[in-house]
């Protein structure tokens, strides 16, 4: 009974069919000016009839490396890690990696196990969005010896390459955008502290309150750990005045919008609502919603070449990349406003916007 099972075709194949040597075959299929121009088309449109593969491990053991890149996110229930990861697979594809993406839900523990696992894999390095206690990952990245970048978070040491958003900016002028569409009573609202951002995000909160001569009291912080304590929270904060919430990220803010919408409210005549990641600027979501953006696509190629550096082994000292970011109004601050929404659907795959 003849064998079934299926051959994967090898440069001897090719080889065989084309009647010239692996070595030439080799050469031809890395486009080596040696051979002539005629012969590499050739060689290329018969690999392709015989659905040639390159074997990138056999490539990997020669190199030393296997152009793959690890990245680490929280989870991809979150259109923020959904966007962020389409742009860093189009600036890695760009650069000629492939990618490995893990969900470490931003728990320590997981987040350790998915980076063995990345290492594992033999990785060239890791985008990682360290969760709330990253210190044992980033032990683990250390004592390996394999490279990485902090991705949107950071330690308060500066002993890591970063690359990330400056957080306590963006919620000085979400903050600042509420005071100004007339609210002097105003929450920060979140699900949980998030390493660094969320202190950042308080500092900036704060900041725009006093720079505007609103006493610190009026305005109120919350982390709500469920649905039931967010719903709550915002109930407790719409009797005692506040008309006025910046929410964590936009994620966050949809669910707060969803909340009030099903208690028969409405955004922003009875609450105003500002979020942060602008990722209605990406994603053609209906419900207008104030946000603070910075460039997603410019951070993932800002993360990609910081750690293509850094796998080249250079030696400089870790580097600090801080996005600037800006306010885009959409109306759901409660200012009499034409909001901001795109001419068009946005290409989400192609970022034209």
């Amino acid at each position: 009974m003849p064998n079934s099972k299926p051959h994967r075709v090898t440069l001897q194949d090719i080889a065989n069919r084309t009647g010239y040597t692996v070595n030439t075959i080799s050469r031809a299929l890395k486009d080596k000016p040696d051979i002539s121009q005629a012969t590499r088309e050739h060689i290329k449109q018969v690999a392709d009839e015989m659905g040639y593969i390159r074997n990138q491990m056999a490539s990997s053991l020669r190199s030393g490396r296997t152009k793959t890149l690890g990245v680490i996110v929280g989870g991809m229930s979150n259109p923020y890690y959904g966007v962020m990861t389409d742009a860093i697979q189009n600036v890695a594809a760009e650069r000629g990696y492939s990618l490995l993406i893990f969900c470490s839900r931003d728990n320590p523990d997981l987040e350790l196990q998915v980076v063995q696992s990345a290492i594992s894999r033999q990785v060239d390095g890791i985008l990682l969005f360290p969760c709330n206690s990253p210190e044992r990952t980033i032990a683990l990245m250390k004592a390996a010896g394999i490279p990485y970048v902090l991705m949107a978070r950071r330690l308060s040491s500066s002993e890591d390459d970063c690359v990330l958003c400056d957080d306590e900016a963006g919620a000085y002028l979400a903050t600042k955008h509420l005071i100004e569409a007339g609210h002097t009573r105003l929450g920060f609202l979140s699900s949980f502290d998030v390493i660094y951002s969320s202190e950042q995000r308080r500092h900036g909160f704060y900041r725009a309150l006093r720079e505007c001569g609103i006493p610190e009291e009026n305005g109120l912080t919350a982390c709500c750990a469920d649905v039931m304590q967010t719903r709550a929270q915002l109930e407790c904060w719409r009797k005692i005045g506040v008309t006025g919430v910046f929410v964590f990220c936009d994620l966050e803010a949809w669910l707060a919008v969803s909340m009030l919408h099903a208690e028969g409210l409405s955004i922003p005549k009875d609450m105003a609502i500002v979020g942060f990641d602008n990722i209605q600027g990406i994603l053609p979501i209906p419900a207008p919603l104030c946000s603070i953006e910075y460039s997603i696509p410019e951070m993932a190629q800002s993360g990609i070449d910081l750690l293509r550096t850094r796998i080249h082994h250079d030696d400089a000292p870790p580097q600090q990349i801080l996005f600037s970011p800006k306010l885009v109004c959409r109306g759901s601050c409660g200012a009499d406003v034409i909001p901001d929404m795109p001419d068009s659907v946005p290409d989400i795959y192609g970022y034209c916007r």
